[in-house]
């Protein structure tokens, strides 16, 4: 049957479509929020928790609505973009004495988890004021983490959910579309990674890189109930070599578009960056293949 409407990997075809108009029917009083829950507990779509894609299956009815495919409901009410409207994180002021010293003259450092804890607010202010991107809310499942030498913050990083389409990433897997879509949730992404800036230990980047890779996986599993089996970044090539990660041997895939994720003008918009990934095990490959 032919496809009526393409949405973020889904295709709408003449039943579906038939399916989403008999529902609207049958629930003259829901709102739109409603429809797109009835809508995703019909056809069982349903993230890895296995909570409901209600915000996917939301703005694909109203992709259809502005096509004239379907008639939704009036909008009852607005909600404010939480990201849009979200305030800057705080200032935090801490000790920015020069740390100089080898590796192993370090005090013992110590990795630690801090989404959801006291020590969060630290990360934003560090990520906000010291790194060139500042500090933007992961969005999907992430974690994070901040670095300690003793007593002393030293680093920051945040994973977040991966981008849904990345062709180097794609083809360095392997990955057709539908096996991509049901086993994205196996790849991280390192959103940030920030060495403070009174901060010179050579070799910590990279020593830092594989000790949280390390731990990864087994972190996300205990708050998302799967594990991760390969992690990817983006490295502007323009202002930082890649040496660190090099050394913690991440691969390099290939470069971005520079188009974004919801390109329509099929341009370059953006600065084009160098796609490193890691596998996080031998078999990664025929973990993010699986069927089910």
């Amino acid at each position: 049957m032919d496809t009526v409407l393409k949405h973020r990997g889904r295709e709408i075809d003449g039943a579906a479509l038939a399916q989403i108009r008999e529902l609207i029917s049958a629930h003259p009083a829901a709102s739109r929020r409603e429809l797109s829950r009835l809508l995703c507990e019909a056809r069982d779509w349903r993230q890895a928790n296995g909570s409901l894609r209600d915000m996917v299956c939301r703005s694909l009815m109203l992709a259809l609505h502005r096509a004239g495919e379907i008639e939704l409901p009036p909008v009852r009410f607005k909600t404010l973009n939480p990201l849009a409207s979200r305030a800057r994180p705080a200032r935090v002021s801490i000790d920015a004495t020069p740390i100089r010293c080898a590796l192993q003259d370090l005090p013992p450092l110590e990795i630690r988890q801090v989404r959801r804890t006291a020590e969060e607010p630290l990360l934003r202010s560090l990520l906000e004021e010291h790194h060139y991107l500042g500090y933007t809310q992961p969005v999907g499942e992430h974690l994070k983490y901040l670095v300690a030498a003793g007593d002393r913050p030293v680093a920051c990083f945040t994973w977040s959910s991966a981008p849904r389409h990345l062709a180097p990433r794609d083809r360095f897997i392997g990955w057709k579309p539908e096996v991509r879509r049901r086993n994205l949730h196996g790849v991280a992404y390192n959103s940030r990674f920030l060495i403070l800036p009174w901060v010179f230990v050579p070799h910590l980047a990279s020593h830092l890189l594989g000790a949280v890779t390390r731990r990864l996986s087994r972190d996300w599993e205990e708050l998302y109930d799967h594990p991760i089996h390969f992690v990817e970044t983006f490295i502007h090539r323009e202002r930082f070599a890649w040496t660190c990660y090099r050394a913690a041997n991440w691969i390099p895939l290939g470069m971005t578009t520079g188009r974004g994720k919801d390109d329509l003008t099929h341009r370059a918009n953006r600065p084009l960056k160098e796609v490193l990934g890691l596998p996080l095990s031998k078999r990664f490959r025929e973990e993010l293949a699986r069927s089910a």
